[in-house]
């Protein structure tokens, strides 16, 4: 009788182990190919940005676009965001981005 119930337990056991490592499976099947899922206590959904290339359009006309695409660059990484246009509409990405200084206590992101 004893044989029987460790048999059972097992067996349920292993049945929770596939359907739990099942469900992982499907739950990185659903993400779409831009976007990171955030392991650990954070857990979120986050796209990837291509910083590189929005930072290059954001700077295009900069007066220095090296120096542009350098902060731009800082400010993509850290806050997850980069404003449309080139100039302007800083306060679409929200805090992170608009209070966000250099050193000498001048605004940072471009």
């Amino acid at each position: 009788m004893a044989v029987v119930r460790l048999l059972l337990l097992l067996s349920v056991l292993l049945f929770s182990f596939y359907q739990v490592s099942s469900d992982i499976k499907i739950g990185e099947e659903l993400l779409h190919p831009d976007q990171v899922l955030v392991k650990g206590s954070n857990r979120r959904l986050m796209q990837e940005l291509d910083c590189g290339g929005l930072c290059q359009q954001r700077c295009s006309v900069h007066s220095r676009p090296n120096l542009c695409n350098r902060a731009c660059g800082t400010c993509c990484v850290r806050c997850k965001c980069v404003p449309p246009g080139t100039s302007g509409n800083r306060e679409l990405c929200g805090k992170c981005y608009t209070e966000m200084t250099t050193h000498a206590n001048r605004t940072k992101c471009p």
